[in-house]
């Protein structure tokens, strides 16, 4: 395993490596690990640096202590001009979109309150694992805020009456709920967290990480296309990706009755 931390006063976060997943760790418990906007910065390097390590098969998002994230940090919005507030939310756009633009699948691991930003987060990861405690909420409406950036994220993983809901009450909803709603793929007690998160993600280790690269980037492209444009793209993209070296192998293994042997070529 290998390891580094990134850690001053405005921002506490740790990168590892370990059997082929990357771990990167909001570590500022005791501020309920806020994102501020030089915390984003490091979650966008950490995920340009994991996604750059070929041994790196999968990320993992989560963090210490009893909170996942609450949010960005309000103590650096109050007082500020307009450029300064539009480039805190562009940095936390380019964190978001990184999540999804790195070859990598990412999941979040969800131990506690995901709230705003965090929310936002979550939402954004390709996976979402959550503890039976862990809620969820966009509370921005109750401070005058409302939660414009994290409704993209959300509006995208329930839809638009439940995400509706969810921003203009402020109410949190709890881990099974959001499960129902489609914002978590599976809840999981505890204690069992964090061996759910790693079992989940050596299940995606088993396929060839150019097939999963390619996989997660047509997803992306073609989620918001009208459904005869999508198929257009995803028929091309599957055909480029039938004469890949792995998908030639992979097939010719389903036949042979044998495990394929992946190049990632």
């Amino acid at each position: 395993m290998s390891q580094t931390q990134v850690e001053n006063t405005a921002v506490k976060i740790s990168v590892e490596e370990s059997v082929g997943l990357g771990f990167l760790t909001l570590d500022r418990p005791a501020r309920r690990n806020p994102l501020s906007a030089e915390t984003m910065r490091e979650v966008t390097a950490a995920l340009l640096e994991l996604s750059a390590d070929e041994r790196v098969r999968v990320v993992i998002v989560r963090a210490e202590g009893p909170v996942f994230s609450a949010g960005h940090d309000l103590t650096e919005m109050i007082g500020r001009t307009l450029e300064d507030e539009r480039a805190i939310f562009d940095g936390c756009t380019e964190m978001m979109e990184t999540v999804q633009r790195i070859p990598q699948p990412v999941i979040a691991a969800v131990q506690g309150p995901a709230i705003a930003a965090g929310c936002q987060l979550a939402a954004s990861c390709d996976l979402v694992v959550a503890a039976s405690n862990a809620v969820f909420g966009t509370p921005g409406v109750k401070i005058g805020l409302f939660c414009s950036t994290p409704m993209v994220a959300l509006s995208r993983a329930v839809g638009r009456k439940r995400s509706m809901q969810m921003l203009l009450t402020g109410q949190t909803i709890d881990a099974d709920t959001a499960a129902d709603w489609g914002l978590v793929n599976f809840v999981v007690a505890p204690e069992d967290l964090d061996r759910e998160v790693r079992e989940l993600a050596g299940k995606i280790t088993t396929a060839s990480p150019l097939t999963v690269k390619i996989g997660k980037q047509a997803f992306y492209h073609q989620i918001d296309l009208p459904q005869a444009q999508a198929y257009e793209a995803m028929a091309k993209t599957m055909a480029t990706n039938a004469v890949t070296c792995d998908a030639q192998e992979g097939m010719q293994a389903f036949v042979d009755k044998r495990k394929p042997e992946w190049r990632n070529k």
